[in-house]
């Protein structure tokens, strides 16, 4: 794997690992950020305009679960993770008198949707999981309206010190509590260790985005320093 991507053998091994982490990914991801997962989330939900949102790898519908007065579509690439999610998601909005979100397997890369047709996309630690992640800005790009936001949220590495003092957090912190509500040795987490320290800095994917043909990027890191946000918008007609 690199900053960029990953190779066919990897992306199989990581759908795997992905898929064994259902049925404890929510508990896992609170204890690993600190509880502070929650209002990362709900920054994201304040920044979405109104209108038709995709969510590019939705998971179990942890982040859907909450968005509450748009035309939402989830994509992801595990067909148990889109069951998951589909009926949490929709049992919610549904309580709440949203219509049913869509839900469709697919991937970055490659996404089954017309030019121009979403006011918003968003990915919640779900990009540094993408297969080619420059393909994958390239076809965000294709199908965002004029004008329309980019929201990435992914785990912080704003230089080679950080990202260092972040393995040790992932390998030592989150993967022994993983061990424990796993149950097993080899847990799924210590595969998402694996993409978190390839991954690339805060400042490797700002200028990847622009490169693909964004405007206005913008990285945040957020508190407790564990997370960044990036953001950018499709040029403007």
């Amino acid at each position: 794997m690199d900053a960029r991507g990953m190779e066919d053998s990897e992306w199989d091994e990581l759908q795997r690992n992905l898929l064994a982490t259902i049925p404890v990914y929510d508990r896992i991801n609170r204890f690993a950020t600190l509880g502070q997962v929650s209002r990362w989330r709900r920054i994201v939900r304040d920044l979405l305009p109104s209108g038709r949102v995709l969510e590019i790898g939705c998971g179990p519908g942890s982040f859907a679960e909450d968005v509450s007065g748009h035309d939402l579509v989830c994509l992801d690439p595990i067909p148990e993770m889109l069951i998951s999610a589909e009926e949490r998601v929709n049992s919610a909005r549904s309580s709440r008198g949203d219509p049913p979100a869509e839900f469709i397997e697919g991937t970055a890369e490659d996404l089954p949707f017309e030019d121009n047709s979403f006011d918003a996309v968003c990915s919640l630690f779900s990009f540094r999981d993408w297969f080619d992640k420059k393909a994958g800005l390239e076809e965000s790009l294709r199908v965002l309206r004029p004008g329309a936001p980019l929201i990435i949220v992914d785990p912080s590495k704003m230089n080679r010190i950080h990202g260092f003092l972040g393995v040790l957090l992932m390998k030592v912190w989150v993967g022994t509590y993983a061990r424990i509500i796993c149950g097993e040795k080899e847990h799924p987490w210590k595969w998402l260790t694996k993409t978190y320290k390839e991954f690339g800095t805060t400042r490797d994917y700002v200028k990847m985005i622009g490169d693909c043909g964004f405007e206005d990027v913008k990285a945040r890191v957020i508190f407790p320093g564990m997370a960044t946000i990036w953001s950018a918008r499709s040029p403007s007609e």
